[in-house]
Order: C-alpha cells, then sequence, then structure tokens
C-alpha cells in the first residue's frame, strides 16, 4: 500500500499543454482565453483528473457517495504505467490487485466479472495490463459520477468561491496591474 498511500497526497499526472492564441500584435486573444479551475474541470473528466485540486473535490464527492476507490484505481493504473523494471512492476501490480481487484479487496472496483484479472497474470505484469479495466472505471466515472460531481455541493461552492475570490477588489487591483504592465 506504500505506493497509493503516495498517491493520495496527489501529484499531476499530466501535464497540459494549452498553446496561448495570439492577435495579430502577438497578444492573447480574448476570445481563445485559457479556462481554469471549475470552468476547465466542468469541460471535461480529462481536463478535471489533470488538475490536482479537481481531483481533491471530485475524491471528496466520491467518498460521499462510496466510490471513491474508482479515482483512487484509476490514478493507481496511471502510476503504474510508470513504473521501471520487473520486480516493482510486480509488487505494484499485485498491490493494484489485491486492493482494487481481488475478490477479497480492501477498496474493490466494480468492473465486468469477465474482465478480472487472473492473479496468475502477475507474474508478467507490462505498462497496459490493467487498461481494460481502467478504461471501464473511466467511463462508469465519466457516465455516472462526473456529472452529478457537476451539480454537487462541492462543485457549486468550490465555483462560487472562486467566482468570489476573482471578483475581489484585490484581484480586480491585480488584474489592472497586470494590463498596465502588458499594454505599456
Amino acid at each position: 500500500l506504500s505506493f497509493l498511500k503516495k498517491m493520495l497526497v496527489f501529484q499531476p499526472l499530466f501535464f497540459s499543454f494549452s498553446p496561448e492564441i495570439n492577435d495579430s500584435e502577438g497578444h492573447p486573444s480574448s476570445s481563445h482565453q485559457t479556462l481554469k479551475g471549475t470552468s476547465k474541470w466542468a469541460t471535461s473528466l480529462e481536463n478535471l483528473l489533470e488538475d490536482p485540486e479537481g481531483v481533491k473535490r471530485f475524491r471528496e464527492f466520491l467518498k460521499k457517495e462510496f466510490s471513491e476507490e474508482n479515482v483512487l484505481f484509476w490514478l493507481a493504473c496511471e502510476e503504474f504505467k510508470k513504473t521501471q523494471g520487473k520486480k516493482q512492476m510486480q509488487e505494484k501490480a499485485k498491490e493494484i490487485y489485491m486492493t482494487f481487484l481481488s475478490s477479497k479487496a480492501s477498496s474493490q472496483v466494480n468492473v465486468e466479472g469477465q474482465s478480472r484479472l487472473s492473479e496468475t497474470i502477475l507474474e508478467t505484469p507490462h505498462p497496459l495490463m490493467f487498461q481494460k479495466l481502467q478504461d471501464q472505471i473511466f467511463n462508469l466515472m465519466k457516465y455516472d459520477s462526473y456529472s452529478r460531481f457537476l451539480k454537487s455541493d462541492i462543485f457549486l461552492n468550490h465555483k462560487k468561491s472562486e467566482e468570489q475570490e476573482e471578483n475581489s477588489p484585490e484581484a480586480q487591483t491585480a488584474a489592472k496591474r497586470a494590463s498596465r504592465i502588458y499594454n505599456t
């Protein structure tokens, strides 16, 4: 469980790159501003999972729904894909199996019976060995939990908090200063 515990302090698994669209003078185009926070989370589950704060809030929501194991399994699979070395891969594969997939798993995920892995496959692990199961869990979250999350108090309160922060006098003053510096 050691690597799973480390994952609880989620580090971004993806680094999103969104190139800015510039106008003819090289200034960022106002019609293509980069979305942040809840606005970005609301565009897709993928965007939510790229943001550590988004993952934190989604986990909080899933915990209340008694399905936090889904996102933890998905994150564990993403981390597993980066594992180097056969011995490490075997250890992590067994840990994922025992935590999420075995009939005695402490945080068993709900995957189709025929998709379950046999314990024998753990002897010859490979980076994508959990991909089919991970995709099932991703789709379960995407078409079930994610839409409810976007309507939840957790999401809506965070969104409201962001909006209040953006509209605060301090934020407006900082934006004006940045605008003056940028336009000189």
